[in-house]
């Protein structure tokens, strides 16, 4: 207090202003670079990150500080009206960061900062904590002792279908640190489990951020990452965002998973905002998952793993051989169900929804030859645009649907099984569901995939990817031990999907698919954004602005036109579209620009 003293009364000396730069809470690139304040000498004390309540125009609007300095303005300055709560909600260190994502994401930076603040104004002190923290072994252990030791090392990739036990071991060095953790999961429902798993070892140092949580409660958790506390936060995708000081290390559960990836704009994944965040805060990284995405492995993640075998043993049942024909579920899968007696439970998964057709004479799925992509009735490639009007093998005309649905699955199963088969939350043994009903899914004695085909075949350059990942989380539903299972009935069982969940590692599949991205161009290789609006004439805009990369469209979905820019490094384009998305939302148009697009 006294040095505040000191330098307050050097610099009425020296006729010298207390600046802030605020920038105004308002979605505009225009305000970007904010404005320039006076502090008042009551507010001598605010810093970068605070939230502030500036004039602007005729009202009052909250406001963050990016800079703090001293000066002598060419004029004189609106005064700071009043300080928002008793702390940051971001430190010099995140502000790189948030700056990065503003124009990664090709969104306002007031945006990208807002995501930093809790819901109420943070007015409360942290909770400091003083039980002791045992050590712990595992395959982690060692990794998250270096974390303390050297602030950040390389980022590590726990490849394990159950990775709770090994993020215990990691997350107890740094808590003894005294640092804090963020943990991420993706959905409420698993951000729950997770927090009680950890709530069994760490007990109240482990708080909670979703949606379910009142504002009270995630103010009180963001305001434990506020400070050197030794807690963890586990949250949605929202908690990526938080954390001003003492933050040591950061998880993300499942990391592949669709939920990690905002809708909203900034349309910013999880998994970057912390990779980028840890490089430039300089704190832990650990993301964890059965299936690494692509984007994961060209990080240059170290991978650590418990045994070779990442699920249970998984048999392919060929739809394309013996009898299996017109049944949706198959005699061997019948005997497989039967054989669990009057006790034994099963999970059966249905991926996805009609979509799929094949050849009534040669029986061969109606596939695209030139991008691989299932096609739709009329015999067109949604992917590619291609139409076939004849299978591609025989030359057959007469073609069968094959898709699949709940209720279709659970009659034909219901016909053999009685009331033990029924949707999920019916309670019955055989439960049938989607991949919503794998969240919370009781493990089970047998798990059946019927019809994983329209995923592995979708129109996407993720499909694969994404359909081996979906298989795995089923399949790691079945029990340990020795006769649990899982069954997947397909068209395709020579797939290189198949295969690898059959082989119970993912390695190599994603090696393969890395060397067939470096042929495309796709993410991680190259870049991808897709811009949505219902301007007329964005084309005149578009086109200058996205000068060296391709401009691909538009394509008409529900009074909008969606276009798709694409290129190895897409860093210029990004800057130039800034003043190209404000013009058009200046004219009353809506734009929404998704940065690596997870569909095309």
């Amino acid at each position: 207090m006294g040095q505040d003293r000191r330098a307050s009364k050097e610099r009425r000396i020296s006729h010298l202003t207390r600046i802030a730069q605020v920038v105004p809470d308002v979605p505009s690139f225009a305000v970007d670079d904010g404005f320039a304040y006076e502090i008042p000498d009551a507010l001598e004390d605010i810093s970068v990150g605070d939230l502030v309540r500036i004039p602007l125009g005729g009202r009052r609007v909250r406001g963050y500080v990016t800079d703090v300095s001293d000066g002598t303005p060419e004029r004189p300055l609106r005064p700071i009206a009043a300080r928002s709560g008793n702390r940051g909600v971001f430190n010099p260190g995140m502000l790189a960061s948030l700056r990065w994502a503003s124009t990664h994401y090709v969104a306002p930076l007031s945006t990208v900062l807002s995501r930093c603040t809790p819901p109420n104004v943070p007015r409360a002190k942290p909770r400091v904590h003083s039980d002791d923290i045992g050590e712990r072994d595992g395959i982690l252990a060692e990794w998250g002792a270096r974390q303390v030791e050297r602030g950040r090392t390389r980022p590590a990739y726990l490849l394990s279908g159950e990775p709770l036990a090994e993020v215990i071991t990691a997350i107890a060095p740094v808590l003894r640190d005294g640092k804090n953790v963020i943990v991420s999961a993706p959905t409420v429902s698993e951000v729950q489990s997770v927090a009680e798993a950890l709530r069994g070892v760490f007990d109240k140092r482990v708080e909670t951020a979703a949606a379910g949580d009142t504002p009270a409660q995630r103010t009180k958790a963001w305001t434990q990452l506020a400070a050197p506390t030794g807690s963890v936060v586990v949250g949605t995708r929202e908690v990526a965002f938080w954390g001003t000081t003492g933050l040591g290390l950061a998880v993300i559960i499942d990391e592949g998973r669709r939920a990690y990836k905002s809708p909203q704009t900034p349309t910013y994944h999880v998994r970057e905002v912390l990779r980028r965040r840890s490089v430039i805060e300089r704190f832990g990284l650990l993301l964890t998952g059965a299936v690494p995405t692509s984007e994961a492995l060209a990080a240059g993640v170290e991978i650590m793993r418990e045994q070779r075998r990442i699920w249970p043993l998984v048999d392919v049942i060929d739809r394309g051989e013996g009898s299996a024909g017109s049944q949706i579920v198959t005699d061997r899968t019948r005997h497989a169900l039967t054989a669990l007696g009057e006790s034994g439970t099963a999970f059966v998964l249905v991926p996805r929804r009609g979509g799929t057709y094949r050849c009534a004479r040669c029986r061969n799925l109606r596939v695209c030859t030139g991008c691989d992509s299932v096609l739709d009735r009329s015999g067109s490639c949604p992917r590619c645009g291609r139409s076939y009007p004849a299978c591609t093998t025989c030359r057959g005309t007469r073609f069968e649907a094959l898709g699949v649905s709940i209720p279709r699955v659970v009659a034909e199963l219901q016909r053999t099984f009685g009331d033990a088969a029924g949707p999920a939350g019916s309670g019955a043994r055989f439960v049938v569901g989607t991949e919503r009903d794998l969240v919370g899914a009781l493990r089970a004695d047998l798990v059946v995939v019927v019809g994983p085909d329209t995923a592995i075949l979708a129109p996407n350059y993720r499909a694969e990817e994404d359909a081996l990942r979906l298989l795995a989380r089923a399949v790691l539903v079945a029990k340990p031990g020795r006769g649990r299972r899982a069954l997947i009935e397909t068209h395709l069982a020579d797939h290189r999907v198949l295969t690898a969940i059959r082989r119970g590692d993912p390695m190599p599949f994603m090696a393969e698919t890395q060397d067939q991205r470096e042929g495309t161009g796709f993410p991680p290789v190259g870049e991808l954004l897709a811009i949505e609006t219902d301007a007329e004439g964005a084309h005149e805009l578009l086109e200058p602005a996205t000068e060296g990369a391709s401009l691909l469209g538009p394509v008409a979905e529900e009074g909008t036109e969606r276009w798709l820019v694409q290129g190895r490094d897409l860093g210029r384009v990004r800057v130039r579209l800034r003043s190209v998305v404000q013009q058009l939302r200046d004219g009353g148009a809506r734009v929404r620009v998704d940065v690596d697009p997870m569909d095309l």
